[in-house]
């Protein structure tokens, strides 16, 4: 039997340095032989790919790190969605910032484990300062706010839950989540894993969250209450009207979450910030940085009014969390988080935040903000088209006009095995809707002409 070759370790960086000259260069060939947005062919030709490219999953012997890492990085890139083409805009899937890819690179390469402080001691450090910075910025007035880094939109909303029953003690089973026919699908599944009742559905009529119908609700439901409210929906990018929620939960003794997963960093901008009015009045709120914040995935959030909410997070293992070391002044982790193992997450976004500041993000959403206005504009100006309405955010839903659902269905579907451009689709106003999910800052008025283009092309088929 031959003996393998031990292969070098992340942080040595005189064999990383290559190996990060062999990725850059199968992107590119990856991306050049794609030449589009998406893989053309669809599933069985992109599946039939990387079965060529991969091989045998678990050979005996390994071929050279440079040629495994070429071949499938390479594979990888041409049959990749890539949401840097300014034709990829199907879903709230952004293109992620150079410099937070790199800082990504980083965190992997030294690998810490976000579980206990000798395995993370700058980074935990680091996660303390940028989430108690993040959380001022929801809750600015808030005496003592606080942040939770999360996979995204679904582990938030399901942690705020969570800490809603644990609040209310042996009663929190009872819970009762009141949500907006609008409102994201990981509320119920939050409330199944969590043992809590099915949320009640408010009416959605305007698409976004009824007051006189939530009043309705508030008034014919009893015990503990948790109003689950939206700034940015997933089909259209709408705000429900914030301020009125808030005094009818404080009316009726129901406690408040946004799930702000898609419009929350509009708090970077000065100029679109008015939207999210009354957000801090929540008790917990849900960002997702993956999505206007530009950062690889994840980067998520749950920011709490209070930290003494977060008490019931609280969990020891002696080998993690020992008394007597926090006693002696060792950060305790495990609070922090439902998971154990985790990756420092942190440092993209503080790598970003340092790199851009404030200003810098709040350039970038009025950047995609105004290029969904624009679309909104052309779509308008079409004779074939016709626009759902004027965006919130950077959500566009339009449609071939007098088009049947199927037409509509079968022009994305199109659109896609060509692999020239990536819609999503929403049901809105008893209608199949295209929708254009506008989040990348690169994205020309160009772009958005030859978009309308492809789908005018599509419908002619």
């Amino acid at each position: 039997m031959r003996a393998e070759p031990t292969p070098p370790l992340a942080t040595d960086t005189t064999a990383l340095r290559p190996l990060l000259d062999t990725v850059l260069t199968a992107l590119q060939d990856g991306a050049r032989a794609r030449s589009g947005p998406l893989p053309a062919g669809g599933p069985e030709t992109v599946a039939a790919q990387v079965r060529e490219a991969l091989g045998d999953p678990l050979p005996p012997h390994g071929t050279t790190p440079t040629a495994a890492l070429h071949t499938l990085v390479r594979a990888l890139a041409a049959g990749a969605a890539d949401p840097t083409h300014p034709l990829c805009a199907a879903h709230l899937h952004t293109p992620p910032l150079a410099l937070a890819a790199a800082a990504d690179l980083a965190a992997s390469a030294l690998n810490p484990s976000m579980d206990s402080w000798d395995q993370a001691p700058a980074a935990s450090a680091l996660e303390d300062l940028v989430t108690e910075a993040l959380a001022t910025a929801v809750y600015p007035t808030a005496p003592h706010p606080g942040a939770l880094v999360t996979t995204g939109g679904t582990e938030s909303n399901q942690l705020a839950l969570l800490l809603a029953r644990e609040r209310h003690g042996p009663a929190g089973h009872t819970v009762q989540t009141v949500v907006g026919a609008n409102a994201h699908h990981s509320f119920r599944r939050a409330a199944w894993l969590l043992g809590l009742p099915e949320p009640v559905t408010v009416p959605t009529p305007n698409g976004t969250l009824d007051p006189v119908a939530l009043d309705e609700a508030l008034t014919d439901l009893h015990g503990p209450l948790l109003v689950a409210a939206t700034a940015g929906t997933t089909d259209t990018g709408r705000i429900d009207p914030l301020p009125e929620i808030a005094a009818l939960c404080e009316a009726h003794h129901a406690e408040l979450h946004v799930d702000a997963a898609y419009g929350g960093p509009v708090l970077f901008s000065d100029t679109h910030r008015p939207l999210l009015a009354g957000l801090d009045r929540a008790r917990t709120v849900t960002l997702d940085l993956h999505k206007l914040g530009w950062q690889p995935a994840a980067a998520g959030l749950l920011a709490v009014r209070d930290t003494t909410d977060l008490a019931a997070l609280a969990h020891t293992a002696d080998y993690l969390n020992a008394d007597d070391d926090t006693e002696a002044g060792l950060p305790d982790l495990l609070g922090r988080s439902l998971r154990t193992t985790r990756r420092p997450d942190i440092l993209k976004t503080a790598v970003t935040l340092r790199a851009l500041g404030r200003h810098g993000l709040g350039a970038l959403v009025d950047q995609v903000c105004a290029l969904a206005q624009h679309l909104a504009d052309l779509v308008e100006k079409t004779p074939g088209l016709e626009l759902y309405e004027r965006p919130t955010l950077t959500t566009v839903l339009f449609r071939p006009t007098d088009a049947d659902d199927t037409t509509v269905a079968a022009i994305r579907r199109t659109l896609l095995t060509e692999g020239s451009a990536v819609l999503g689709r929403a049901h809105e106003d008893g209608r199949l809707w295209l929708k254009a999910t506008l989040l990348n800052p690169h994205a020309t008025p160009g772009d958005l002409e030859a978009l309308i283009t492809l789908v005018e092309g599509g419908s002619d088929r």
